[in-house]
């Protein structure tokens, strides 16, 4: 055979031999995995740009008369439901019986979980065709979002949902860091389409996983589930103010895990680094979607101490000494306060405990500060205030060139 011509020749070659497929369930993830190729290399939004290559095929194809042409047009036609030309799109006068019953589906159970820090819940919906013999076997759709970096990590379609929702109970039951529940298909839909946003904008997508074949089928399932009912949108919870902060910072220096750290003896020069500290790991915090300032783990300590720490802020060496004794006092009550297992805090602060080294490592090469937290950096060293604004544009003048500017 020729090589294709064009991405539509080369996605009719690939699906030459649907109509040999056994079940609509079958057609529907080759279609996905087709559509997955498009998602996968789309630059900016991803979503839009399978949806636009959906468009073009039907249009490219219209005159295509053969059963596997006219197949797979209602396949995509049913995974991408908005794309341009769908209404046209009739069923083939010798495509498969399953063709009629692809998308054919209602939902059998909706599920959450994940684990008890709140980094990452794992959405699970099971789906059965209203003709099994000609659909296929009933199946399992599962989203992973990741609360940390705000997106979907990886979507998963399983054709056998009773032993997919069954490893994930006994695996729920016999571990105390995570849970399990059932969950509303209304807040599982809002929850994942609102995170698989962000994931369709990115640039790179996440290495690993089903990411890109799902994709489309995962999409097609969730638009059957119920909408959240219109209401006023809640307004996410502001950041802490002044006031709030200084209060729970009150009661953290004269709780237990402070008392165990030495936080709550600190005073003379130290007092002031200790403040410091405890500013930066509320300014974290304040950055999460909701803020949280007891919301820590392993993963977050981890983004903290390893990476944010360096972009954001100007660190001395007592401030440097001082920072992970924070982090371990905090990341300790924080647990309490949300009653997590003591295996939970136990692990946390082991990573913590662990991270130091390379914390110190990348304190001293500052390999990972932002140009701005360099220059501050650079410029606390050559003893300017950055109060002084004579001080600092004469520090600047006479550090043009350094700095990767032109003269005035």
């Amino acid at each position: 055979m020729a090589t294709p011509q064009t991405p539509y020749d080369a996605v009719l070659h690939a699906a030459r031999d649907v109509t040999k497929l056994d079940c609509a369930l079958d057609a529907e993830m080759l279609g996905s995995a087709l559509l997955g190729s498009v998602y996968a290399i789309a630059d900016e939004d991803r979503k839009s740009a399978v949806r636009e290559f959906v468009g073009g095929f039907l249009a490219a194809t219209t005159r295509r008369r053969a059963a596997a042409p006219t197949t797979i047009r209602t396949i995509f036609a049913k995974l991408v439901s908005d794309a341009d030309g769908v209404a046209k799109v009739k069923r083939g006068a010798q495509a498969p019986s399953w063709s009629d019953h692809v998308g054919q589906v209602h939902l059998t159970g909706s599920y959450a979980y994940g684990d008890v820090y709140g980094d990452q819940t794992s959405y699970l919906a099971t789906f059965a065709y209203d003709d099994s013999e000609s659909g296929g076997p009933e199946h399992a759709v599962v989203a992973l979002v990741d609360h940390n970096i705000g997106i979907v990590k990886d979507v998963f379609v399983g054709g056998q949902a009773a032993q997919v929702l069954d490893q994930v109970r006994q695996l729920c039951a016999q571990d105390e860091l995570t849970w399990f529940r059932e969950e509303d298909p209304a807040r599982l839909r809002d929850a994942v389409e609102r995170h698989l946003a962000v994931t369709d904008a990115l640039s790179d997508l996440p290495g690993e996983g089903s990411l890109a074949t799902d994709r489309a089928l995962a999409g097609a399932r969730l638009a059957l589930l119920p909408r959240i009912a219109p209401r006023r949108a809640a307004a996410e919870p502001p950041p802490l103010s002044a006031a709030e902060r200084t209060v729970l910072v009150r009661t953290f220096l004269a709780s237990p895990e402070a008392v165990r750290f030495g936080l709550d003896t600190v005073d003379g020069p130290d007092l002031a680094s200790l403040h410091f500290c405890l500013s930066l790991v509320l300014d974290h915090t304040a950055s999460f979607s909701p803020p949280d300032p007891m919301r820590w783990s392993p993963a977050v300590a981890g983004l903290f101490l390893l990476d944010w720490v360096h972009r954001r802020a100007v660190l001395d060496m007592d401030d440097a000494a001082m920072l992970p004794r924070v982090l371990r006092g905090w990341a300790a009550y924080a647990a309490r306060q949300r009653r997590l297992p003591q295996e939970a805090a136990t692990q946390t602060d082991t990573a913590i405990e662990e991270m130091v080294p390379e914390f110190v490592r990348l304190y001293t090469t500052g390999e990972r500060r932002s140009p701005a937290t360099a220059a501050v950096a650079q410029l606390m060293a050559d003893g300017i205030d950055p109060n002084d604004p004579v001080a600092l544009d004469a520090w600047i003048e006479a550090n043009r060139q350094r700095l990767g500017e032109e003269p005035a």
